[in-house]
């Protein structure tokens, strides 16, 4: 098989300049944005965008929340020679492929044990990562109400309720919620969200 090299050059772009891609399928919560200002004040930029010329300049196909976070940086970009419908595909496909490497557990403690991480931020990323979250999470104060999910996904649709829920407390409270189902706790979605919900207002008292 004859894999070609599509990148062109690594150019330095100020991050304000880079065209938004409007079929970026990826939302970042404030979870996510808080622990990337984390990373980058202790380590900095040490990985490049990924953008495709277009007539009206670069348009992004990886990088979107780097370049929010900072627009007025001139930020590293791996600039392709890719056309639209290749950069489609390779937006489509990033993230799914890295999300299919499997992990080894020792090693991961292992590595986790040689770090001095301040920012806390990227100490909750990494707490979520050990107990096996692989999400960026919203702080307990973004945690929604009762009311207003079951309102927006309906009060017994075991297809979408729990696992849009889900999605939307912080890592702590899945990982508790795990334990509890375990014993053979929760009937139905509603009560699932009832009794999470129910354990962030115990935190945040």
């Amino acid at each position: 098989m004859q894999i070609k090299d599509r990148i062109k050059e690594l150019r330095r772009v100020k991050a304000s300049e880079l065209l938004p891609n409007p079929k970026n399928w990826r939302r970042h919560p404030a979870s996510q944005g808080n622990a990337l200002r984390g990373v980058l004040s202790e380590i900095g930029y040490a990985d490049a965008l990924i953008a495709y010329e277009t007539t009206d300049g670069l348009k992004l196909i990886d990088g979107h929340l780097r370049a929010e976070t900072t627009p007025d940086m001139e930020v590293p970009v791996l600039v392709t020679d890719l056309n639209e419908e290749e950069a489609d595909k390779l937006l489509a496909t990033l993230d799914p492929l890295a999300a299919m490497a499997s992990r080894d557990q020792d090693s991961l403690l292992s590595l986790l044990g040689t770090l001095d991480v301040q920012n806390d931020s990227v100490r909750l990323m990494l707490d979520a990562l050990v107990v096996g979250e692989n999400e960026f999470l919203p702080d307990l104060e973004g945690t929604p109400t009762l009311d207003s999910l079951t309102e927006e996904y309906g009060e017994y649709d075991p297809s979408g309720l729990w696992s849009e829920i889900r999605m939307k407390v912080p890592p702590e409270l899945k990982a508790h919620f795990d334990i509890w189902l375990a014993n053979g706790e929760g009937i139905n979605e509603v009560e699932k969200l009832g009794y999470l919900l129910g354990y962030a207002t115990d935190i945040k008292e």
